[in-house]
């Protein structure tokens, strides 16, 4: 995964992509485990800075075991304590804080590279917000003894077995974490239908996600789906504290942050992809729920 050049610098050019590259010796071309003292060194051998922006295109999940891992994620500040996980999405842009004291697994995936009833499970293609967990008592055991048996596996040699046995089971395993740590555990203690919504919830999410950049109108989305505004304000609100309206409305600024730092498109043309008349409106919206202007907020992510 890290290599010489995934993590250049980023002062004054927009936030660069890091595709999924295994290193050599790896077998598997969509799983690979790896030590977080094994992320500090790749890094330091390349002679880059693991500060930088960077913007992965494949799942990285970390699994704290001492010190406290602290990262932003979609310019939000995120701190993993021991014992703590964080799932940080392909898209989303990341920069670590302080690498330095932590150490713990990270487990990296393509997205094509769970079985899609996993996928499905587990919301893989949830785009925004990193997913927190911190598992307790036998949830934490069950998720550690299925992260034990991912690194055990993908550690071996198992040039013995039939072409592709090695990568199946690599993907069984990954399922078996990503149940337990998403369906099972909860996040911070609360229950599975707290952390994945309800099926009203899970289909405006996904609806959002789908047009967010063609409508911002709850009624929208409430005439698509067969509901009432009222009813998807309600599962929304149920779901992550939010009305529908704020869902939506966050979904947008997120895409324009994401734009603004990772890419060097004009306001006007942000404006454009994300489905506004023009850069005026755009800019007023962006500065309402953001507090900065879109030229400070990228002057200020680059700097």
């Amino acid at each position: 995964m890290v290599r010489t050049g995934h993590f250049a610098a980023a002062a004054s050019a927009a936030i660069p992509e890091l595709p999924y590259a295994p290193p050599p010796g790896v077998a598997t071309t969509g799983l690979e485990v790896m030590t977080l003292s094994e992320l500090r060194d790749r890094a330091a051998r390349s002679g880059q800075r693991l500060a930088d922006p960077q913007r992965p295109g494949f799942h990285q999940l970390f699994a704290v075991e001492s010190g406290r891992l602290r990262q932003s994620v979609d310019f939000t500040a995120h701190t993993t304590p021991p014992g703590g996980w964080l799932w940080v999405r392909p898209g989303q842009v990341q920069q670590y804080d302080d690498l330095g004291d932590s150490e713990g697994t990270l487990v990296l995936f393509r997205p094509t590279f769970p079985d899609p009833a996993t996928a499905a499970a587990v919301g893989l293609d949830e785009a925004s917000g990193a997913v927190a967990r911190h598992p307790y008592d036998e949830n934490a055991r069950a998720v550690r003894i299925a992260l034990d048996h991912l690194r055990f596996e993908f550690a071996a040699d198992r040039r013995d077995q039939a072409p592709g046995a090695h990568t199946e089971v690599l993907r069984h395993l990954l399922a078996v974490l990503l149940l337990r740590l998403v369906r099972l555990t909860g996040a911070d203690g609360q229950d599975t239908e707290a952390v994945t919504g309800s099926d009203t919830f899970r289909r405006f999410r996904a609806a959002v996600e789908k047009d967010f950049t063609r409508t911002r109108r709850v009624a929208d989305y409430a005439h698509a789906l067969g509901y009432s505004p009222r009813t998807l304000s309600r599962a929304t609100r149920a779901a992550v504290g939010l009305g529908a309206k704020e869902f939506v409305d966050r979904r947008v600024v997120l895409e324009a942050k994401r734009l603004l730092a990772h890419t060097d498109r004009s306001a006007a043309r942000i404006a454009t992809a994300l489905g506004f008349a023009d850069a005026t409106n755009f800019a007023k919206f962006f500065h309402q729920r953001s507090g900065t202007t879109p030229g400070a907020f990228r002057a200020s992510v680059r700097g």
